[in-house]
C-alpha cells in the first residue's frame, strides 16, 4: 500500500496548525492559507522550497534523518508526531523492513501465554488488560472484564475499544469525557496506521468507522496522533458508579505491537472503594463474565 497521501496529509495538517507569530515569522497581508507556507517551513528547516515541496507530496524515500528532524523542528511537532513522522518515513523507504520488530498484522489467532494470564489475574486490585495497536482486547484480569462488562455485552463491538468508543451507544454513559475518549481512540488507531501501513485488519477497521461514524471520521481527517503510556481517566461503570483511575500503559518487549494497560485507583479515595465492590461483584457474577478473549493478533 502506498503512503504517499497519508505522508502528504498528515504534513500539510501540521503546516496548518502554526501561526506564523509561533514560528517566529510576520503575519503579512492578505495570507490565503492557514497556517505556515510552504516557502516558509522549507526556509525554517533550510531546505529548498523545491524539495519540501517533494516531500509533502509524499515522497519521503530517502529522506534522511537529519532532514526530518529539521521538519519536525520547523512544523514545531511533539515528541509523537516527530515519531508518526519517522514511521511514515521508514515505511515509505522499505530500508527497516530487516530490523523492525515483527508486528502482528494478520487475523490468525493468537493466545496468551499461560504466565501471561496468571500475570494479569495476579492484578486484583485493578483492571489489567492487553491490547493490540487496532485497540482490540485480546487478555484480561477477571476485573478488567467485569470493568468493560458494556463493551463485552455487545458481539458486535468485537471486543475492540474504538467500536465500542464510536458505535455503541453504551460508551456515551461509560465515558463522562466522551470526546477526549474519541480523541485518544482516534489518535491511538492513526499512530498505529503509521507504524504499520500493511495491516489489513486495521483498515478495514478504520474503513468500517469511517463509513459508521461521523465522529470518527473527521477526527481521522484531523491527522491527530499521540503516546498513550501513562495518566488519569473518568468513567461510569453501570454497577458502582463514577470511577477516577490512573492508568500505566507498558509495551511487551516479549510481543512487540501489544501494551499492556493497568488502571489504578488512589489509595482511600472513593474510586478505590468503587474498585472494591466491582471485584465482589464480579467474584459473584464469575459466571456471567466474558471469557478471556484469545482470537485476534
Amino acid at each position: 500500500m502506498d503512503n504517499r497521501a497519508e505522508v502528504r496529509e498528515f504534513l500539510s495538517s501540521r503546516r496548518a496548525k502554526i501561526t506564523p507569530q509561533q514560528a517566529g515569522l510576520p503575519a503579512g497581508p492578505r495570507r490565503r492559507v492557514p497556517g505556515l507556507r510552504r516557502s516558509e517551513v522549507a526556509a525554517l528547516a533550510d531546505v529548498s522550497v523545491e524539495y519540501y515541496a517533494k516531500l509533502e507530496r509524499g515522497n519521503l524515500v530517502g529522506v534522511s534523518p537529519a532532514v526530518l528532524e529539521a521538519v519536525a523542528r520547523a512544523l514545531r511537532l511533539d515528541d509523537a508526531e516527530r515519531a508518526h513522522l519517522l514511521h511514515l518515513a521508514q515505511a515509505a523507504d522499505g530500508s527497516d523492513a530487516l530490523t523492525r520488530p515483527r508486528r502482528r498484522t494478520s487475523t490468525r489467532q493468537w493466545t496468551p501465554h499461560r504466565s501471561l494470564q496468571w500475570t494479569l489475574d495476579a492484578i486484583t486490585a485493578g483492571p489489567a488488560f492487553v491490547r493490540n495497536g487496532r485497540m482490540d482486547l485480546l487478555a484480561a484480569n477477571p476485573l478488567a472484564r467485569a470493568f468493560y462488562s458494556d463493551l463485552y455485552a455487545t458481539p458486535a463491538n468485537q471486543e475492540n475499544l474504538a467500536r465500542f468508543q464510536f458505535l455503541d451507544p453504551a460508551s456515551r454513559r461509560f465515558y463522562p469525557d466522551w470526546d477526549l475518549f474519541a480523541d485518544m481512540a482516534v489518535a491511538i488507531l492513526r499512530t498505529e496506521a503509521g507504524r504499520a501501513p500493511y495491516d489489513k485488519d486495521l483498515h478495514d477497521l478504520v474503513g468500517e468507522l469511517s463509513t459508521l461514524s461521523e465522529e470518527f471520521r473527521t477526527r481521522w481527517g484531523a491527522h491527530d496522533v499521540r503516546h498513550h503510556g501513562t495518566g488519569t481517566k473518568r468513567f461510569h461503570h453501570a454497577v458502582v458508579g463514577d470511577l477516577t483511575l490512573a492508568f500505566e500503559g507498558l509495551e511487551m518487549a516479549a510481543e512487540p505491537g501489544l501494551t499492556l494497560t493497568i488502571y489504578t485507583a488512589e489509595p482511600g479515595s472513593p474510586s478505590e472503594e468503587g474498585l472494591r465492590l466491582l471485584a465482589s461483584w464480579a467474584a459473584t457474577h464469575v459466571d456471567k463474565l466474558p471469557t478471556t478473549p484469545s482470537t485476534k493478533g
